[in-house]
């Protein structure tokens, strides 16, 4: 299975398709003439978003300011088209090399063949950042300056926080069509049986 690596790419975003409630998030990669996007949950974007900043947060701590932390500018724009599904994320990973002053991101295909219980093996131990990827799954690398990891993140914080808002009593998304909040009535219908 192929490896998408982009190093540095033209444009790294993530956003959406569709309307609150019913959105689908994808992270998508430009450069070179190709566009590689893939499918992710938002608590994927959310949690890719926040540790990119922890990670910056810890290299500046640790080493000071890397010389490419310049503020990228801020991309707003919509997903580049056709959006094109290349995989489904199922792990997502993290790192810093020192040496290139970069951020690696890498997005790999959700393993299908794992089954719906998901049981740590200690004989397979799952490679991250391996020059080629897993026999049966698709990745995406993405390498980042400091500046553009710190604008991916912001933008996506932005996207995670387009959808529904929340209730004000309950805390819970609000629908288009109707909202039974279990603050004002004593009972959350996903609970009756």
């Amino acid at each position: 299975m192929p490896v998408f690596q982009f190093n540095p790419p033209e444009r790294f975003v993530a956003g959406t398709v569709g309307q609150p409630g019913d959105r689908t998030f994808f992270l998508q990669a430009v450069g070179e003439g190709r566009i590689t996007s893939v499918v992710l949950e938002k608590a994927q974007v959310e949690a890719l978003a926040t540790r990119i900043e922890e990670l910056l947060e810890e290299v500046n701590r640790r080493f000071g300011s890397p010389p490419d932390d310049v503020a990228s500018p801020e991309d707003d724009g919509p997903l580049e088209q056709p959006i094109e599904q290349d995989f489904r994320v199922g792990t997502l990973a993290l790192a810093w090399d020192a040496e290139a002053a970069r951020v690696i991101i890498e997005a790999q295909e959700v393993d299908e063949t794992a089954g719906e219980d998901l049981v740590e093996d200690d004989e397979e131990e799952l490679e991250v950042f391996a020059e080629e990827a897993p026999a049966h799954r698709d990745v995406l690398r993405v390498y980042l300056t400091p500046g553009a990891a710190r604008a991916f993140a912001g933008r996506a914080m932005k996207v995670v926080a387009a959808g529904r808002p929340d209730c004000p009593l309950c805390g819970r998304p609000l629908d288009p069509n109707g909202h039974i909040c279990a603050r004002q009535n004593g009972y959350r219908p996903d609970r009756l049986v």
